[in-house]
């Protein structure tokens, strides 16, 4: 029995080393199974079976069969399948312990170790790991080493913002370029980034082309990644409906890359922001895709989850807006963003004074940000109308005082609020501090930014009428450059109200009239386009110009005001109405209605009335039968139409000779009834 088991075991080992060699682990497995049912611990056998089960796809059944053999199967034995099988199910802290703790680091265990520090973005130790392997390994898989490499230095660059160093890589394929454009849209070089791209989209389309077997469509699958790297950069640079028909196009494609697809959709959503608010709805359940959280790096998902509540806000969700960024600030406490979104939907919710006590409760507890948060809530303070306490907030920033941009802000707001005291003395503490810090570097001359500054503050003077305090600034800038006449023009203008005497002694300064060659031709600048004053030449008029000229004055002066329009039933011996400008009901001749009659005509005012009682009458036209129409009748409508309006009706003692050839007319009209 014991000769028999032997040979089947033999012909089974054969059995699964063919299979092996012709990748059917499918069969190979089978094999396997029967071997163990003879000799349950074997360890080549367990060894095959937990092979051709990662083989075949089988990653948790493979851990368990280690696990369940953790006496006979140890860590020196099968250290890398364990790794492997722990790094597929993304246990990726178990495969680093499981790596670290093996006896001996064979090669396949540093080929894994750098692919676990890269997934926990260990930028520095996945570097040192993959240069090491490239120093010390010569075999067919050197250029997959140099690309990974590549990668490391892309995602330092993007991630890290660390100035990649020139690794001497030479970018003969495609993957490499990619790496390679990655790193310099890190740097913020992104022209160069979208010539890399287009390099390795070439170099892409040749590689794949030279299979027969790959169609376009495998091709455009692949080029997918380029050509979303290709719109990424031209949201960057503003070409936002560029990027975005690039994108909708790589989506169409139905790519199987679950984090392509969510890095796509979270940019479209940046792009519409708070418009196309139901585009961005659906483009969100892109990014909740099963396994996108193992794809994307630590830094894109939390930028997904930022967008997942702002556009929460965007759509008046509040409570899934507070729960969102509550979750946030839970997981990253440092972080300003989520605050920021948290007081925005407070503002929404017309609860300022909330939001202003938020963000000043963030700036105590994180003074690193403090600065960030005081210009948020600087501009919460202008939204509510408090200008003078938006101008407190920002004067606190002590890192920004010099800044002139915040210079510019104060003095406008100041201005704004007509507190013009404040304004210079924001000017006055800015050049303080260029004085002190350049008196602590150096003593040659002073920056541009700090005589752009004294210029302001001298010209800002001089605009409110306070000309003495801006005479020692326009004499340290006539100091910095004394050949600028402008300055010392104002200066001698300064000086003339405060002291003439000085003012004569500078005016020897200003060059004289005669080496100023300015050059104008003052009739051609009078006549431009742009001449506020034109100065019109006298021509001499001759005796015959005169008298026409004359003539024509008296022409102009006979005109007379054109007669108005006159009604065309108008009768000059007739004496007009003098109530014809009043409602009906208002003049004094108006005896009102009579009762039970027409009860449902309005006949109330003039313009947008119905038609009124006498209208009604149907003699009076000459399109109306004899007799009174039914209400609502043809013959009704077209009497209404003929109305004369009442400010031209004829007075009461008016002549009826117009009624008699109206009632002629109509005796071959058909009646209403």
């Amino acid at each position: 029995k014991m000769a028999a088991a032997a040979g089947a075991a033999a012909g089974l080992w054969s059995e699964v080393n063919r299979c092996g060699q012709n990748g059917d682990f499918a069969r190979a497995l089978k094999s396997v199974n029967k071997i163990l049912q003879i000799n349950k611990d074997d360890v080549t056998a367990l060894q095959c079976k937990v092979v051709c089960l990662i083989q075949n796809g089988n990653f948790k059944e493979a851990l368990g069969v280690i696990n369940t053999h953790a006496k006979v199967l140890t860590s020196d034995v099968i250290a890398f399948e364990k790794a492997y099988c722990e790094y597929r199910l993304n246990r990726i802290e178990s495969a680093l312990k499981t790596i670290q703790s093996a006896s001996q680091q064979t090669d396949k265990l540093k080929e894994l170790y750098g692919q676990v520090l890269y997934r926990l973005e260990r930028y520095d130790d996945c570097l040192a790991a993959y240069r090491d392997l490239i120093r010390n390994s010569q075999d067919e898989y050197e250029e997959e080493r140099k690309t990974n490499l590549s990668a490391v230095v892309a995602a330092q660059s993007t991630w890290e913002k660390v100035v990649p160093e020139d690794l001497g890589l030479r970018e003969a394929t495609y993957e490499l370029c990619y790496n390679s454009a990655c790193a310099l849209i890190g740097q913020g070089k992104l022209n160069e980034a979208m010539k890399k791209l287009q390099k390795a989209e070439e170099l892409c389309r040749q590689s794949l082309s030279e299979d027969s077997d790959v169609t376009e469509e495998d091709i455009e699958a692949e080029l997918a990644i380029i050509h979303g790297q290709m719109a990424y950069i031209m949201q960057l640079q503003g070409r936002t409906e560029d990027a975005l028909q690039l994108y909708n196009q790589i989506i169409k494609l139905k790519p199987t890359d679950v984090g392509l697809l969510a890095v796509i959709a979270n940019n479209i959503i940046t792009i519409n922001k708070d418009q196309n608010v139901f585009d961005s709805k659906k483009k969100v359940k892109l990014t909740n895709a099963e396994g996108v959280e193992h794809k994307l790096s630590k830094k894109q998902l939390q930028a997904i989850e930022f967008n997942k509540a702002l556009l929460a806000m965007y759509t008046n969700q509040a409570d899934q807006c507070r729960k969102l960024s509550a979750s946030l600030q839970s997981q990253s406490p440092e972080h300003l963003l989520p605050v920021l979104i948290q007081a925005a939907q407070l503002c929404r919710e017309k609860q300022h004074a909330k939001a202003v006590g938020l963000l000043q409760d963030f700036a105590d507890q994180h003074p690193a940000s403090a600065a960030e948060i005081k210009l948020t809530m600087a501009q919460l303070k202008i939204a509510q109308g408090s200008v003078t306490k938006a101008c407190m907030i920002l004067r606190s920033i002590e890192e920004l005082q010099h800044k002139p941009g915040m210079v510019s802000a104060l003095v406008t707001m100041y201005s704004h609020e007509e507190d013009i005291d404040s304004a210079i003395e924001v000017f006055t503490q800015a050049i303080q501090w260029y004085q002190q810090h350049q008196a602590s570097q150096t003593r040659g001359p002073k920056s541009p930014v700090h005589l752009s500054l004294i210029r302001e503050a001298a010209n800002f003077k001089l605009k409110h009428g306070r000309k003495k305090e801006a005479i020692s600034d326009l004499e340290e800038l006539w100091k910095q450059n004394p050949k600028d006449v402008h300055t010392l023009a104002q200066l001698i203008s300064a000086y003339s109200l405060v002291d003439p005497e000085k003012a004569k002694v500078l005016s020897k300064h200003l060059p004289s009239s005669d080496t100023m060659s300015l050059k104008v031709d003052v009739d051609a600048l009078e006549n431009s386009h742009g001449a506020t004053y034109v100065r019109k030449k006298a021509a001499k008029l001759t005796g015959d110009n005169q008298q026409k000229e004359q003539g024509q004055g008296e022409v102009k002066k006979k005109k007379k005001k054109k007669k108005g329009k006159l009604p065309k039933n108008y009768d000059p011996k007739v004496t007009p109405d003098p109530e014809r400008w009043l409602p009906m009901r208002e003049r004094s001749y108006y005896r009102g209605r009579k009762k039970g009659k027409k009860k449902d005509q309005v006949g109330k005012g003039t313009q947008g009335s119905t038609t009124t009682g006498s209208e009604l009458d149907a003699s009076r036209t000459a399109s109306s039968p004899p007799t009174s129409p039914r209400p609502g009748s043809g013959a009704a409508v077209s009497a209404a139409s003929n109305v004369i309006p009442p400010r031209h009706q004829k007075p009461a003692g008016a002549p009826a000779t117009k009624k008699k050839q109206q009632q002629k007319k109509k005796k071959g009209a058909k009646s209403g009834w």
